[in-house]
């Protein structure tokens, strides 16, 4: 079993008999239903339909325990103070008291953890654990850090927001939201949910974030990826001679087609399918 402490990662603590219909409300998934040990991936959108922040929910003792960057985390706070008004809910900002760790791979969990959840994006991305701010992994668990989580992250083709797409920029499709168990399309109205869902009948995303194999140095993060003289998309988080890159896949497949490859200044990159992605890649002619 590896770990890492994810000190870039924060959290607030939503509570009050509204809670869960609050933030159920405002955000992409349902999370006010959530069973103790369960979590939920989601985001809240800008009126626009963008992500604002993604985030992990999972219940805590009257109410739900949110798990986004800490760096937007004072900015959550504040609007979900905004769109409080009645609701009796208390939002408070945990960071300061709260750990936030990855636990992965072969091997069972460790005992005795009183605040653990699976990620729900994806079972190989393995458990977030919550820790004290003075706490440290589980005797038993190998720490690799955060570059062993990114190197773990990157692999499977999970995106991070910041790096990989851009807050207040990116559609949840673009960041693979919906095939990450990030979306609920059956659920209420939330913020942006209408131009989530037309996006999601119509088929319209053609610009998303892929896995790539880097044959060279790993470009810097925003650099431009290029098919001959074309922009086709930018570089995200590359490591290990691997890679995630915002791309527009109908381009991507373009290049292909026409034999040109896509390169990130010195680097050539080649588009890798994840084993859960549901769309349509280059090189292949339907979803």
């Amino acid at each position: 079993m590896r770990g890492a402490i994810l000190d870039m990662r924060g959290t607030i603590e939503v509570t009050g008999a509204d809670a869960g219909r609050f933030l159920d409300n405002l955000l992409s998934n349902d999370v006010g239903g959530l069973a103790p040990g369960r979590a939920a991936y989601a985001a809240l959108l800008t009126p626009q339909g963008k992500i604002a922040v993604d985030l992990l929910a999972s219940a805590i003792p009257g109410g739900v325990r949110l798990d986004a960057p800490t760096f937007l985390v004072p900015d959550l706070v504040r609007k979900l103070g905004l769109y409080k008004l009645r609701s009796k809910v208390e939002v408070r900002d945990t960071s300061a008291e709260t750990r936030v760790a990855a636990l992965w791979g072969d091997g069972l969990l460790p005992t005795g953890l009183p605040s653990l959840v699976f990620d729900p994006r994806l079972a190989a991305l393995g458990a977030r654990a919550y820790l004290p701010a003075d706490g440290t992994l589980p005797e038993g668990v190998i720490d690799v850090g955060p570059e062993g989580w990114r190197a773990h992250r990157v692999t499977l083709g999970v995106p991070q927001g910041g790096l990989d797409f851009v807050y207040g920029d990116a559609f949840p499709h673009e960041a693979c939201m919906e095939q990450l168990n990030g979306i609920d399309f059956k659920k209420g109205c939330y913020v942006g949910q209408e131009i989530v869902s037309r996006m999601e009948h119509r088929g319209t995303a053609r610009t998303r974030v892929a896995p790539v194999r880097i044959d060279g140095l790993p470009p810097e993060i925003g650099a431009a990826v290029t098919a001959g003289e074309r922009v086709v998309g930018r570089m995200g988080s590359a490591i290990e001679g691997r890679g995630l890159a915002l791309l527009r896949l109908d381009r991507a497949e373009e290049a292909r087609a026409a034999g040109v490859p896509l390169m990130a200044g010195a680097a050539m990159l080649t588009v890798e399918k994840p084993a859960w992605a549901r769309f349509a890649f280059p090189g292949e002619t339907a979803a």
